[in-house]
């Protein structure tokens, strides 16, 4: 397997990272906490519910992510370390993502965003 699909499920853990970072730093989270962890979740504030929000965003931006990858690898033109190379980099914007919205750095966390949201592009660009 190829570093770019490891990626893919690097990414796909991420969220639920995103989540025990958002459930332990609010100090309330137990097993009776579990039996509707969406509702407990909506009720948490400060660095607790950025971590949620982090994770809500890991979820949407990974099946762009895993597509972008799956169809790099399927049309084959681009040089498999330039296809690795970016994933790397998507990981580790995404990585920078969540450090900049647990330290609740707006402005820095949407120009990170963007940067991933132009790694993603960037796979289909190397594919042609």
């Amino acid at each position: 397997m190829t570093v770019a699909l490891w990626c893919i499920l690097i990414a796909l853990v991420l969220p639920p990272f995103c989540a025990l970072i958002a459930k332990v730093a609010s100090g309330r989270f137990g097993l009776k906490d579990n039996h509707d962890p969406r509702a407990f979740l909506d009720t948490l504030s400060g660095l607790p519910r950025r971590a949620h929000a982090a994770q809500q965003n890991s979820y949407e931006a990974f099946p762009a992510f895993a597509a972008a990858v799956l169809v790099a690898d399927v049309v084959g033109n681009a040089e498999q370390v330039t296809q690795d190379v970016l994933a790397v980099m998507y990981i580790t914007s995404r990585l920078l993502y969540i450090i900049c919205y647990l330290a609740d750095w707006a402005a820095l966390r949407s120009l990170v965003w963007f940067a991933g949201l132009a790694l993603i592009v960037s796979f289909f660009v190397v594919s042609i």
